[in-house]
């Protein structure tokens, strides 16, 4: 039996407060964190991922504390990423509630890091961030430190990397698409989806229900994440899994 699609809304934290970008950039304040986290409590979010997008460019650690309140509050499974350097940052958030971490410039700048953390707490509690950009050729490239560094890295090659260093999952995030709502970058997904064994989370571009049953189906994605089309929008995470339960997709509800 295959595992069942998940949802996953996605926070985004920047200096004190939940934001919402488009193409990494010109951030916009979306509210309350903990406001929002008891609301998708209410909502049967599958999961919830949690992102401190300046503070690896500001060489800050994770905001332990900040996670330790979001974990007493969300029911719900929480992946948490920014500033995640060391192991030691990696068991500090476990031991304060994180369930899975999420990790991306490190990764790129230090792939035995993947391993390390796999080796001591497992890979299922291990996700490895990717975010791309499409140039205007065609081809595709890897980005670090919130979408500012390029780093020569083709998706597809670093995915099956980190892959193969022992991630638990990948978070594949379209720069160009994130907060247009205009759906996600479907070829990309397939090809890693194609090119890793481990489960490919979509993200970056959803706008409608329609746009995660295409990345699903076509993009053949294990999982969908979206921010904007549940702040912005009347559309709800329980209504995306029952839009695609109707349509033949596998959901917990």
């Amino acid at each position: 039996m295959s595992l069942k699609i998940r949802v996953m809304p996605t926070l985004l934290y920047k200096d004190l407060g939940l934001v919402k970008g488009k193409g990494f950039d010109s951030w916009r304040r979306t509210g309350s964190i903990m406001q929002t986290v008891k609301v998708y409590n209410m909502r049967e979010v599958d999961e919830l991922v949690f992102v401190d997008i300046t503070a690896t460019a500001s060489g800050r650690e994770p905001d332990f504390e900040c996670v330790d309140e979001i974990a007493d509050e969300c029911f719900m499974p929480l992946t948490v990423g920014g500033g995640i350097r060391t192991v030691e940052d990696v068991r500090r958030l476990l031991m304060v509630g994180a369930d899975k971490i999420a990790i991306n410039s490190a990764a790129v700048e230090n792939p035995q890091l993947i391993r390390d953390i796999a080796e001591r707490f497992g890979s299922q509690c291990i996700v490895v961030s990717i975010d791309f950009k499409r140039h205007d050729d065609g081809s595709y490239e890897v980005f670090t430190r919130s979408g500012s560094q390029p780093t020569g890295l083709e998706p597809v090659d670093w995915a099956k990397m980190a892959d193969s260093y022992g991630a638990g999952e990948i978070i594949l995030t379209s720069i160009d698409r994130d907060g247009t709502m205009t759906g996600y970058d479907v070829e990309l997904t397939r090809q890693v989806s194609e090119a890793v064994s481990i489960p490919v989370i979509a993200s970056g571009g959803a706008g409608e229900y329609e746009h995660m049953a295409e990345v699903l189906k076509e993009g053949k994605a294990d999982a969908v994440a979206a921010a904007a089309i549940f702040h912005f929008t009347e559309r709800t995470p329980l209504e995306a899994k029952h839009y695609l339960r109707e349509h033949g997709f596998n959901v917990r509800i």
